[in-house]
C-alpha cells in the first residue's frame, strides 16, 4: 500500500472535514477510525450552527462569523463531490427576549448591522410576526438572526464520507497509527484523555450530552434556541432537541430521564411539538478542552505528530475553516492557528 502524505486518526467532523480539505489539495489521505465514522459525538442529531452574541467583538467571535459564513461554500462542496446531502441550510434561528432585555436586543441588532457586515441580520420582531414555529415569547418579543444555519450530523460525516471516497481518501477500522509519517489525532474526548495523560496536565475532557429526535415535518423553519434548549427542523422532517450537558455520568450512550425533562422544556417553549411523535433519543461525550475553545497544534514531543481536537459544541460550525488552517500547518508548515487555540507546554 502507498504510503499515505497524512494519516488521520478519528472520523468524527473534525477528522473527516480535514480529510476532505486535505485530499481536495491533492494529498493522499488515510483516515483510521476505530469504531465507524461519526460514531462518536459527531453522529448526534441536534447540528445547530449558530453565531455568539453580536457584541464584545474578539478574535474568536470573528473567526467564528467568517466560518459561518464560508460553510454554504464547504457544504456545497462536500455534497457535490460525493453526492449525498449533508442537510445543510442557512434558515436563521428565533429567541424569545427575556423580560427587560428589549433594549439589550435592540443594541445587539444595531452592532450586528456593523460586525456582521450586511452579510446577515439581528432583528427584534414582535413574536406573532416570527417565521417559522410559534414559540412562547413572555415579553412579546423575539429576536431573529439569519446567521444562524443548521446540519444534520449523521448525514454531514456520511457526505464527507462519500466525498473521501470520490477522491480516492482511504477510511479504515482499527486504532494503530503508522509508524512513521505525519498524523493528526482527532480522537475526540477519549484523545483529550489520553493527551492530558501524555503531558501530565489536564487539557480536556468530555461532557455527556442527550438529545430526542421528534417527527414534525417543517424543513424550513429556522431553529428555535432559549435558556439551553435548541429546537432544530431538519430536511428530512424531523426536529431535534437538545442538549444536556452532564461533566459526572456513569454510562457515556445511556440516555435516562433526562430527556424527558429536556423534551418537556422544548415543548413549553413551543407548544407544537406536544403532538409530535418521539422517533429517537441519542446520548454521546463531546470532547471540552479546559478553555472550551478548538485545541490545535504540534503534539509536543512527538514528531510529525499533530491535534485537531476540542471545539466544544461548535464543532461542526467550526470544523470547516479549522481544517483549512490544520492542513496549513501540516501539508505545508505554515502556522496560522489563533493562539486561543494552539496546544503549548505550557
Amino acid at each position: 500500500m502507498t504510503m499515505a502524505d497524512l494519516t488521520i486518526m478519528g472520523a468524527g467532523v473534525f477528522g473527516l472535514a480535514l480529510a476532505f480539505v486535505a485530499a481536495r489539495r491533492g494529498a493522499l489521505v488515510r483516515v483510521i477510525e476505530k469504531r465507524a465514522p461519526g460514531a462518536g459525538s459527531s453522529g448526534g442529531l441536534v447540528g445547530a450552527l449558530a453565531p455568539h452574541v453580536p457584541e464584545n467583538w474578539n478574535p474568536k467571535k470573528a473567526m467564528q462569523f467568517d466560518a459561518l459564513r464560508g460553510a454554504v461554500a464547504f457544504w456545497a462542496d462536500v455534497a457535490a463531490c460525493g453526492g449525498v446531502d449533508p442537510g445543510y441550510a442557512r434558515l436563521g434561528r428565533v429567541q424569545p427576549v427575556d423580560e427587560g432585555k428589549l433594549d439589550l436586543a435592540h443594541e445587539r441588532a444595531a452592532q450586528a448591522r456593523d460586525l456582521w457586515q450586511g452579510f446577515a441580520a439581528w432583528q427584534v420582531l414582535r413574536a406573532d410576526s416570527a417565521p417559522g414555529l410559534p414559540l412562547q415569547a413572555p415579553s412579546g418579543w423575539v429576536i431573529h438572526d439569519t446567521l444562524s444555519a443548521r446540519l444534520h450530523p449523521r448525514r454531514a460525516c456520511a457526505a464527507l464520507v462519500a466525498a473521501l471516497d470520490q477522491l480516492g481518501a482511504q477510511i479504515e477500522t482499527g486504532d494503530a497509527p503508522p509508524e512513521r509519517g505525519r498524523v493528526v489525532w482527532a480522537t475526540g474526548y477519549e484523545g483529550l484523555e489520553a493527551l492530558s495523560a501524555d503531558l501530565g496536565r489536564g487539557v480536556g475532557t468530555g461532557v455527556k450530552g442527550q438529545s430526542v429526535l421528534l417527527s414534525l415535518p417543517c424543513p424550513d423553519a429556522p431553529q428555535i434556541f432559549s435558556e439551553g434548549v435548541h429546537i432544530v427542523p431538519h430536511a428530512d422532517g424531523t426536529i431535534a432537541i437538545g442538549s444536556t450537558s452532564e461533566r459526572d455520568f456513569d454510562d457515556p450512550i445511556q440516555t435516562d430521564k433526562q430527556c424527558d425533562v429536556l423534551l418537556e422544556k422544548a415543548r413549553t417553549l413551543c407548544p407544537a411539538l406536544r403532538g409530535a411523535p418521539e422517533l429517537t433519543r441519542w446520548a454521546g461525550v463531546r470532547p471540552r478542552a479546559m478553555s472550551r475553545a478548538p485545541l490545535m497544534g504540534a503534539w509536543p514531543g512527538r514528531a510529525e505528530q499533530f491535534i485537531f481536537n476540542g471545539g466544544f459544541k461548535i464543532g461542526f460550525a467550526m470544523a470547516p475553516a479549522l481544517s483549512e488552517i490544520m492542513a496549513d500547518l501540516v501539508l505545508d508548515g505554515k502556522n496560522d492557528i489563533p493562539p486561543s487555540f494552539e496546544l503549548t507546554l505550557s
